[in-house]
């Protein structure tokens, strides 16, 4: 009998250690796999937001302007998401940061656009003209910027 139990002990340690085995190789291949998905879950978003380019104006409007009119601005602006094609998406608002740091701008508006060709369409496109010629004259300071946002995960 102790020889059987010697046997029994051998043959379970063996069968446990071959099972860790298994257990190790199979978290290996999960691992790996998870790497994976993630590497085609962030190739995917990059390229998602390859073609989308983001249009920024930062603008103070001068001090004479009534609010008023400044709001028929805001509603031209925001109607222009309805007259150019390439111009997918508008949102604007104000300053709300405690930080002090707006150098006085204080409304923002973002526009999104699929490419840069779109961006180039919409600066030339005849209703972005006339309206130019009205919102600029209302603002005492302006920055544009244009970006294409980049996705970033940890």
């Amino acid at each position: 009998m102790c020889n059987r139990k010697k046997s029994q002990k051998v043959v379970q340690l063996a069968f446990e250690e071959a099972r860790s085995f298994k257990l190790v190789d199979f978290s290996k291949k999960q691992r790996q796999r998870g790497r994976e998905r993630e590497r085609e879950r962030d190739t995917v978003l990059m390229e998602e937001s390859k073609g989308v380019v983001k249009h920024v104006l930062l603008a103070k409007f001068k001090g004479e302007i009534p609010s008023d009119e400044i709001e028929k601005l805001i509603k031209g602006y925001a109607n222009l998401v309805n007259l150019i094609e390439p111009m997918k998406a508008f949102e604007w608002g104000t300053d709300v940061s405690i930080e002090n740091m707006h150098q006085g701008f204080t409304h923002i508006f973002e526009s999104t656009f699929e490419s840069t060709e779109g961006v180039a369409e919409y600066i030339s496109h005849p209703a972005h003209v006339d309206f130019g010629g009205l919102f600029l004259p209302a603002l005492e300071k302006v920055v544009v910027f244009d970006y294409k946002p980049t996705v970033f995960r940890l």
